[in-house]
């Protein structure tokens, strides 16, 4: 009752606008799928001095995929995670946008990274799949992956619905349709376009499900279901929101970035002719 007492007390405000919430959304959405194959798979594949064949929305062909050509992505995330937190510390209220931008930047790259564990180890495809191939027992070591990915989402989501607060402003009840607003919109906005983009490739319908679909979708699902958390995570006093306000620059730049993305990463890019192995 406290907490409803508290966000009551605070001056409304107009809600943030939908269309620059979800162009904020596609653009970290698109950056975090660049992270993963461009800077992680394809960054590994370079450096151990393999050649990358070719490069799309839902994967990395590499001339060998070693452990750490496999590992490259969900690093890449962490790190990429790791730099968008720090970058919305440093950003102060005056641009609210790029503060938001850069937490939707951090959730989707964080989540990504410690979600792919749970998806490897429950599932058992995936990147971290293939990097636990051979070693025994196989039911062990998919079942730490699981354990392993399922608490640190858990810990990464409380963390990043936290850092949230300063756009929600409310507490208790009066939250989480607050918080729905901020995550969702992003969450299914940036979902879309990267299975648009998966729908695509020339690989089949399958990588969609298990890339596309998966990673986004569920991968990052904890933007869907944790607003319900939030009011048992605050403990900052009510404040007047930070409001997302209509930006045509964000939603130009989203536009033209997701046209380029499916278009070209979409389909696919050969770098090199495949090698006969």
């Amino acid at each position: 009752m406290a907490g409803d007492a508290q966000a009551i007390s605070v001056p409304e405000s107009p809600p943030s606008d939908l269309w620059t919430l979800g162009a904020i959304g596609v653009i970290a959405y698109v950056l975090g799928n660049g992270v993963h194959e461009g800077v992680g798979h394809m960054g590994a594949c370079i450096l151990t001095g393999q050649t990358p064949i070719s490069l799309s929305a839902v994967s990395m062909e590499c001339s060998h995929d070693s452990q750490f050509v496999l590992a490259g992505g969900t690093v890449a995330n962490f790190l990429a995670s790791a730099l968008f937190f720090l970058l919305g510390r440093r950003t102060g209220p005056r641009h609210p946008h790029w503060k938001y931008f850069f937490w939707v930047a951090a959730s989707t790259n964080l989540l990504s990274a410690t979600g792919y564990f749970l998806f490897s180890g429950a599932g058992g495809f995936g990147d971290w799949a293939e990097f636990i191939q051979g070693l025994q027992p196989v039911w062990a070591w998919r079942a730490s992956l699981a354990v392993l990915g399922g608490a640190s989402y858990a810990i990464a989501l409380a963390f990043l619905l936290r850092q949230l607060q300063p756009f929600v402003g409310l507490r208790g009840r009066a939250a989480v349709p607050v918080a729905q607003r901020l995550c969702w919109t992003p969450y299914l906005c940036g979902g879309i376009v990267e299975c648009l983009a998966g729908l695509l490739n020339p690989q089949g319908m399958i990588l969609v499900a298990l890339s596309a679909a998966a990673s986004t979708f569920g991968g990052s699902s904890g933007l869907f279901w944790g607003p319900y958390w939030l009011p048992a995570l605050q403990s900052a006093p009510a404040t007047p929101p930070l409001p997302i306000r209509r930006s045509n620059a964000w939603i130009a730049a989203a536009a033209v970035l997701a046209a380029a993305f499916v278009a070209t990463l979409g389909p696919g890019l050969r770098l090199s002719a495949p090698m006969h192995r």
